[in-house]
């Protein structure tokens, strides 16, 4: 399963759900440990598939987009700072992790038997 796993929706869910119990409750550190619970899925899956290094990149990708987040929403509003964090977060994750691995895609004897 770890192999299988998909972490871009896991990394954008993360951003996501950490600012909306963060917002909802009042709580920042609430928010925070949500982020963290999905950030930690995020780099259990990684180490184990794709090693330290690609590990250390995307975990920068992730903090580097939640910290720009708070500055972009000083010119946009909250939530479309945290969805483009988000997004940020999830095409970095597809593209160095989860793409090179197939995962969340069909390979291509399973294209031609289901077309």
């Amino acid at each position: 399963m770890r192999r299988s796993l998909p972490t871009a929706p896991v990394a954008a869910a993360g951003l996501i759900a950490g600012y909306a119990v963060a917002a909802a409750s009042g709580s920042r550190p609430l928010g925070g440990m949500v982020l963290a619970a999905f950030g930690l899925a995020c780099v259990w899956v990684w180490l184990g598939r794709d090693g330290g290094r690609t590990t250390l990149i995307l975990s920068g990708v992730g903090l580097l987009a939640f910290a720009l987040s708070h500055v972009v929403a000083l010119l946009t509003g909250p939530w479309p700072a945290v969805l483009l964090a988000a997004a940020a977060a999830a095409a970095a994750s597809w593209r160095l992790s989860d793409s090179r691995r197939g995962v969340g895609s069909r390979t291509r004897a399973q294209a031609h038997t289901t077309s």
